[in-house]
């Protein structure tokens, strides 16, 4: 299918309330996936922006409006903006799959009402951040404050960048701090237009700045600012301990979503179809270019033959093809670069023995694209490579297990722990299971579920913290423990409250 499409106008850096373009001038183009062509120039951000924004987010906490605004009116500020993304999410949906190369579907239906929905829930949530009265003593009125933590620097990663910005900048903004938003160098977009939308739902100058240009440069100068007083971080696990060294420095607040190796388990028990497209939907969604990706499928001994056949079945009719295109469900990988990395695991999955039963191969669409087929590996042994590191693509590694004991075993013989999914018609077994993976998120009889108002992130190697939920506003808070005075003269030690210092 070919559409015409109007051209993409360049993208600016918003800094201040202001789009601007890089202090150097310079720009980078960024690429479409599916046609290796450009698809507009984009100002590229340097330590001198990052500085820049800095000060902006800086100043617009330390002295600006937003820390010190009602909270209903910060509500209405978020609300309006998650509006302003469902008003332009045709628009916002092209531009994300332009970028990204996933399909329309995903990017309009999925992505945009995801991305509101973050900031319509939060928005909710500004009305009730709370402190606590304590009590202590009688001769204290003892109570916590819940404060802002003051600027935060968000750092996404290209496979989501619009759902992203929702889930960094909406409870950050929400908890009252200022926010300066790194995109991925080569997913830049949605960001930035969400940033022009932020502005124009009210957000004040300096409280939402976007910064699009390369993490070694503009990242790695937010984190190491001693002015930034957080960084959420969401990307490899690699680049999470490059950070973690890289603000120590400064004793910088951290919250780390990283890698994931999932594993997806298919007890004989389970309704086979159902979990057939569950472990389909668990790789293959996002082209498999997603964190939580059910890489690794485990697979009940007794069913694996039954069950392999009907997923490599499944497999081989999901064919790329183009992104814009409503009927797609396959999009092509976000770049060059990303593609011969998945396609070189499935060259090694082989040579380490296990057997290619769908796809494996670059297929592009009108003859171009980085374009993979769905592929599934069976015959995995769990310390083959391609059981063990985060492919990030649309490859599954089948390995078969015998029982329960078996089955958490290897689920969690692996460096990561971001998700898992079970299937199986025993509530008790799956209750059991459940409790037993070392993961942050488990489905039951389902795979790729998420929502605003539920808790997402790792165990180990995932990383730490937590997006989404209530859980998560803890990390872009503080508590402060204020003690009031109510019987003795300050300065009068003449009778000492009980717990007092003596000296």
């Amino acid at each position: 299918m070919t559409q015409t499409l109007t051209p993409v106008k360049p993208a600016k850096l918003i800094i201040n309330g202001a789009p601007v373009d890089a202090a150097s001038g310079e720009t980078y183009t960024t690429m479409n996936p599916a046609t290796e062509e450009p698809i507009c120039a984009v100002a590229k951000a340097g330590a001198e922006d990052a500085e820049r924004a800095v000060v902006a987010a800086r100043a617009a906490f330390d002295s600006g409006p937003w820390p010190r605004m009602k909270p209903a009116e910060r509500q209405r500020i978020l609300w309006r903006l998650g509006d302003l993304i469902l008003e332009h999410g045709d628009e916002l949906g092209r531009l994300e799959t332009l970028d990204n190369g996933k399909p329309i579907f995903e990017s309009r239906q999925i992505d945009v009402p995801m991305a509101a929905n973050c900031f319509h829930y939060f928005a909710g949530w500004t009305t009730k951040l709370a402190g606590e009265t304590l009590p202590s003593s009688p001769s204290f009125l003892t109570y916590t404050l819940r404060e802002p933590l003051g600027v935060v620097g968000a750092i996404i990663p290209w496979n989501f960048p619009m759902n992203m910005v929702g889930w960094k900048a909406a409870p950050a903004l929400a908890a009252g701090n200022t926010v300066i938003l790194k995109p991925a160098e080569l997913t830049p977009l949605t960001a930035i237009r969400i940033g022009e939308l932020a502005l124009e739902a009210g957000l004040p100058p300096g409280v939402l700045n976007i910064l699009a240009g390369p993490g070694a440069i503009v990242g790695e100068a937010l984190v190491r600012h001693p002015r930034v007083d957080k960084i959420s971080f969401t990307g490899s696990t690699d680049v999470g301990k490059h950070l973690m060294r890289s603000a120590a420095d400064t004793v910088k607040k951290l919250t780390l979503e990283l890698g994931g190796k999932s594993p997806n388990i298919v007890f004989a028990d389970a309704d086979l179809e159902a979990a057939a497209r569950g472990a389909s939907t668990g790789i293959f969604y996002g082209k498999g270019e997603v964190c939580a990706a059910g890489s690794r499928l485990l697979v009940e001994r007794s069913v694996h033959d039954e069950f392999v056949a009907k997923l490599a079945e499944r497999a081989k009719k999901l064919v790329p093809a183009d992104p814009l295109d409503p009927k797609t469900r396959l999009g092509a990988l976000a770049s060059k670069g990303q593609m011969e990395k998945v396609l070189g695991y499935v060259q090694t999955g082989v040579r380490e023995g296990a057997r290619l039963v769908a796809g494996g191969e670059r297929q592009p669409v009108n003859g171009r694209g980085w374009f993979v087929q769905a592929t599934v590996l069976d015959g995995v042994e769990n310390k083959m490579r391609v059981a063990q590191e985060e492919i990030f693509g649309p490859v599954l590694a089948v390995i078969p297990f015998d029982g329960v004991e078996d089955a958490v075993a290897k689920a969690n013989d692996i460096l990561y722990g971001l998700a898992a999914g079970i299937w199986t018609r025993d509530v008790k077994k799956s209750h059991a299971v459940a409790r037993r993976l070392q993961a942050g998120t488990v489905w039951v009889n389902a795979y790729n579920f998420y929502d605003a108002a539920i808790p997402f992130g790792g165990y180990k190697a995932s990383g730490f913290g937590r997006d989404l939920g209530p859980d998560c506003l803890r990390d872009y808070t503080q508590v402060k423990s204020v003690w009031v005075n109510l019987e003795y003269a300050w300065g009068s030690w003449e009778t000492v409250p009980q717990g007092a210092p003596t000296q």
